[in-house]
């Protein structure tokens, strides 16, 4: 082999090893996967090895993966995907720069101690690079934390969505969206943890069969205008079998109001054994549910 060529070999192995050093945990750290193959020896010999030399290997020398720490550096490393390393029956260990120098006194070969001098080049070079780069990478940081904010918040909007904490302030039912307007309806009984309240002037048993959708131990007052004999039946039917609900007669008001919880009052352009049947219109307060309840109580 030449000089030109042997020095050309060298090289593109130091810069092979380079691209084999990550940083974790604020260290800059070789795989022994990626060690083992360097020194030439299976993996489970280099960690052998270690073991029966444990007490050398600090934990500032080595450590071992987690589970997280693992993913995300598979997710950098391809090879750990597609080929050698995909199928580890266990966490991988990780050499600092130290535990690399530690590793050559334990191998006791002429190839350990040639290729370890190769990685603590690697290291040492890695570490100018970092240093002489110090500010590009705090810009860098700077950027990703500012990601993983907006990240944050993203994935707080998609978890509302999917808990449906996002409901509706307001909107309209077109006549025909029936199933559409009790299923928008039936949802906000299921939200109410503690009470519910209901103000309608025409109130039957489809609205009592809409509160069998409440949450266990949620009580239920419908104040309505007037209570008839029909109703007075229907409501000692339901109550003889389900969780009993409240009904008091109210003539103070011309719309339609729930109050959940006390705090949410929903206002609604018809009556909810009408629902769908024609347009109406719905929408939310969040700060009228206090001065509401005390009108109520001085009815």
């Amino acid at each position: 082999m030449l000089p030109e060529e042997k020095i050309n070999l060298v090289e593109n192995q130091d810069e092979s090893i380079k691209k084999r050093i990550f940083t974790i945990r604020g260290f800059q750290v070789m795989l022994d996967r990626d060690l083992a193959e360097l020194y030439e020896v299976p993996t489970n010999a280099l960690n052998q090895a270690v073991k029966r030399n444990i007490e050398r290997f600090p934990n500032n020398f080595m450590f071992q993966l987690t589970n997280s720490e693992y993913r995300s550096l598979r997710s950098q490393i391809v090879t750990l995907e597609t080929g050698k390393g995909k199928h580890r029956k266990y966490l991988p260990y990780v050499f600092t720069e130290q535990g690399v120098s530690m590793l050559s006194g334990i191998l006791r070969s002429p190839t350990a101690i040639k290729v370890s001098i190769q990685i603590m080049n690697a290291f040492v070079a890695m570490r100018k690079f970092i240093v002489s780069n110090a500010q590009i990478f705090q810009r860098l940081n700077r950027v990703e934390l500012k990601q993983l904010e907006y990240d944050n918040k993203f994935e707080k909007v998609f978890e509302a969505i999917e808990s449906k904490e996002l409901v509706k302030k307001q909107g309209i039912f077109y006549d025909g969206q029936i199933f559409d307007a009790y299923k928008f309806v039936s949802d906000l009984i299921k939200e109410a943890n503690k009470s519910i309240i209901l103000i309608d002037n025409y109130v039957d048993d489809t609205v009592l069969t809409l509160f069998l959708k409440r949450k266990k131990d949620v009580k239920v007052i419908i104040y309505t205008k007037k209570v008839t004999e029909n109703l007075k039946l229907d409501l000692k039917k339901f109550n003889s079998q389900y969780e009993p609900i409240l009904i008091k007669e109210f003539d103070n008001s011309h719309d339609r109001f729930m109050i959940i919880d006390d705090k949410e009052v929903y206002h609604f352009g018809a009556s909810l054994k009408d629902l769908g049947k024609k347009w109406f219109a719905f929408s939310k307060f969040d700060k009228k549910a206090f001065e509401m309840m005390e009108k109520l109580k001085e009815c």
